[in-house]
């Protein structure tokens, strides 16, 4: 009888593992049309979506994840592929501002001021794609962050009807633990979606982004920007 059980018990988990994966995959699989790997391949929108992250793992060691989403929208902002660049991210602590790091890192870089806009309240991944609609009315844009990320950002925009493309930004190598974190994230935006249907934490009156109606004709002319170029460019902004 035990034994049943316990073989029984192990038939449950299979299958959910396997439903869980399979889920993980097809997200990928719908997904895939709107990420682009190349810059030259990315189509040109006013809008670039820079989703936040930690800029340090802990004192003093950069997060790669941070610097490669930097490097990603300095490029697509010097391509001309994208005019403006809204900065969404985690500020519900006074001693972390996550919009306010990255817009000091891309303003050391060359980035206009004025082409900056800061979203405070992009709290989770749901949170940062539903208020660039809702709040910045802006419903077709580039979101900049690395491809396991673009996809669950592209499926919750997907979902909400929301036109977005994302531009996947190099990953560090090892990755493991953060994409394990991911397949739970991803379950996560599931349920959101589908079973409790949720809308941002804070949403707030509408603050449109200004619009620019031409395409730069050098759009396609990008300087590359590495990370190396960018730790650069901190170590003489601490100076």
């Amino acid at each position: 009888m035990l034994k049943r059980l316990f073989y029984s018990l192990l038939v449950i988990i299979g299958l959910t593992l396997l439903a869980a994966l399979s889920l993980d995959r097809w997200m990928s699989w719908k997904t895939a049309p709107y990420v682009y790997d190349e810059l030259q391949d990315l189509p040109y929108r006013q809008v670039g979506v820079v989703l936040g992250t930690a800029k340090y793992y802990r004192t003093g060691v950069i997060n790669q994840y941070y610097l490669y989403r930097i490097q990603g929208a300095l490029n697509a902002y010097n391509s001309g592929k994208v005019n403006y660049l809204l900065l969404s991210g985690d500020n519900a602590q006074t001693s972390y501002n996550e919009p306010m790091t990255m817009r000091r890192d891309l303003i050391a870089a060359g980035v206009d001021p004025a082409d900056i806009v800061l979203d405070y309240a992009g709290f989770r991944t749901l949170d940062s794609i539903v208020r660039t609609r809702k709040v910045f009315d802006t419903n077709d844009f580039i979101i900049i962050t690395q491809r396991f990320h673009c996809e669950r950002a592209l499926f919750i925009a997907l979902h909400m009807g929301i036109q977005a493309q994302c531009y996947a930004v190099p990953s560090p190598k090892n990755m493991m633990t953060v994409r394990i974190r991911e397949f739970g994230a991803r379950l996560g935006a599931l349920a959101d979606v589908y079973i409790f249907k949720r809308e941002p934490r804070f949403l707030g009156p509408l603050v449109p982004i200004p619009a620019l109606h031409e395409v730069p004709e050098d759009a396609q002319a990008y300087p590359a920007v590495t990370p190396e170029q960018l730790l650069e460019i901190q170590k003489k902004e601490k100076k």
